[in-house]
């Protein structure tokens, strides 16, 4: 579904369903340089069984035109004004590493619509090393690579796909390359610089689930407590042998963790 918000356009996935005010609705935010295509189970799932499913390509992401937004506040505005436009007033926010930060400050910013929140390799703060922004700003290769050889668990990278012949690893890098000029640097600054976190955390008032992997080097699940102790009904799972990447490689346990809180 294309959308026009602040006039620019906008990508929605939808599930291939339309929109119906009496379902619930979730709504999904992806990570760095990714869009929509990382929820391909869940949004299949969700829109099959009575729900309303929003994907989003962040502005300057994917299918959805104009610039990558600033902030993670920014993001979570814009996260409402697409319900606005499609004539929905609450859902569950399903968030991804930079989407998951998006999903706390929309939360915290708009809580009377927000029915619960599922954050997905999740930590607050999340600090970006100075090299690795150092290398985005200048859209270097290195940064794409970066990312995902700490993003994806030692075993994803050695093959280890639930799906035969899928490369991991090679998926992830080719998602990132696609990204325009400008967008991973302006989404890992954004991510660097929230800090307000906490604070937004400590008002989010509806049910939460962070959903961790095991061995993620870029959010490390002992960096989580700070998350757990801020939000008043968290709830944390542990993904086994699983890295930052936790859609890619373990897509069913992730959907049956979903399945619980959205």
């Amino acid at each position: 579904m294309q959308l026009k918000i602040d006039g620019e356009s906008a990508y929605i996935a939808t599930g291939n369903r339309p929109q119906d005010p009496e379902k619930p609705t979730v709504l999904f935010v992806h990570g760095t340089g990714q869009d929509h295509t990382i929820w391909v189970l869940p949004t299949r799932y969700f829109a099959r069984h009575d729900h309303n499913v929003l994907a989003v390509d962040l502005p300057g992401h994917g299918r959805s035109g104009g610039h990558p937004l600033n902030t993670i506040e920014e993001m979570a505005d814009w996260v409402f004004e697409v319900l606005d436009a499609v004539g929905l007033s609450t859902a569950a926010i399903v968030g991804h590493s930079l989407g998951s930060l998006v999903a706390i400050a929309a939360a915290a910013r708009h809580p009377g619509r927000v029915r619960s929140l599922a954050l997905v390799g999740v930590t607050v703060p999340m600090p970006v090393s100075a090299y690795l922004l150092e290398s985005a700003e200048k859209d270097e290769h290195k940064a794409i690579e970066m990312l995902n050889f700490w993003g994806y668990s030692k075993s994803a990278q050695l093959g280890g796909s639930p799906t035969p012949g899928n490369w991991m690893l090679g998926g992830g890098m080719r998602l990132m390359e696609t990204a325009r000029p400008g967008v991973i640097y302006t989404d890992l600054n954004a991510c660097n610089e929230y800090i307000e976190g906490l604070e937004h955390a400590a008002r989010v008032s509806c049910p939460t689930l962070l959903i961790l992997g095991e061995r993620d080097m870029l959010t490390p699940v002992r960096s989580a407590h700070k998350v757990l102790e801020a939000v008043p009904d968290a709830d944390k799972v542990v993904m086994p042998g699983c890295g930052h990447a936790l859609l890619a490689e373990q897509p069913d346990p992730v959907l049956d963790q979903l399945i619980r809180v959205v």
